[in-house]
């Protein structure tokens, strides 16, 4: 049996990962689920039971270290060991930098998307080597272009993109694959619940989302590169030629940018 460490798990990206983890491999796999959310997380874990698998459900704050490495406890003394470890945990932010009064959400956005995963990973480490398991980063194509707007967001994933690319080198001699997934706009509603200037929740999305994808193609797509052991996973049409473009055109690719954003929260 497998067992499946999910940060972030109970709604979005992370809740349906563990959803067709538990459909594809039912009593196969056990899954640890970690967020803040109590109540949804029993949810999601009673979903995921339904369909199979095993389920944990360990309420977390990934911002906290030792919530972390209490996460990673918890997985093995539940279960005895640790096969996979996906980094999903992620808050968005959106905000025009010279609007921000009080940079303290920038390090707090920095806690969550950046030392969150690194915290998790160091504390999972050993089990994973033993395991020579597989170390799944959710970043954002926000992460690989930097986007007008969301200084903070693009920062936390250009570190986590750079920690997990040296991370994989340090690991090529174990057997512990790191794939780093590139996702576009997800229709979800984590960019409702992001921070705005004021470090307040938005209540609405700076993006424009025509075409959006689905929840379920991107968990899809995140699942079968962790299979696959894939470095990568860059989604949707205009992120993947998008990282090179930028070598050669970058001003194309600051138009391309600015395009994704609506018209009310571009740069005055």
């Amino acid at each position: 049996m497998r067992v499946a460490v999910i940060t972030g798990g109970c709604d979005g990206i992370g809740a349906e990962i563990a959803r067709q983890l538990a459909s594809r491999d039912g009593a196969g796999i056990a899954l640890v689920l970690a967020a803040r959310d109590r109540d949804k997380l029993e949810q999601v874990a009673g979903q995921c039971t339904a369909l199979g698998a095993q389920a944990l459900a360990v309420p977390t704050d990934v911002g906290d270290q030792a919530q972390c490495r209490h996460l990673i406890d918890a997985a093995v003394a539940r279960f005895g060991r640790i096969d996979v470890l996906i980094n999903n945990a992620r808050r968005s932010a959106h905000a025009l930098f010279e609007d921000v009064p009080d940079l303290g959400w920038y390090e707090e956005l920095m806690r969550i998307n950046l030392w969150g995963s690194v915290w998790c990973t160091q504390a999972a480490l050993p089990q994973l080597k033993a395991s020579q398991g597989r170390i799944v980063a959710v970043s954002s194509l926000a992460g690989l272009i930097g986007v007008p707007g969301r200084t903070a967001y693009s920062a936390s994933k250009f570190a986590m993109t750079g920690f997990f690319e040296a991370l994989r080198a340090e690991l090529k001699s174990t057997g512990v694959s790191v794939t780093i997934a590139y996702p576009g706009v997800v229709d979800t509603r984590i960019r409702y619940r992001g921070f705005n200037a004021l470090g307040q929740e938005m209540g609405s999305s700076g993006l424009r989302e025509e075409g959006a994808m689905t929840v379920g193609e991107c968990a899809r797509s995140i699942v079968a590169g962790m299979e696959g052991r894939k470095r990568e996973v860059v989604m949707t049409g205009k992120g993947k030629p998008g990282r090179f473009l930028k070598l050669i055109a970058p001003g194309l690719v600051e138009k391309m940018a600015l395009a994704a954003l609506k018209d009310d929260v571009r740069p005055h």
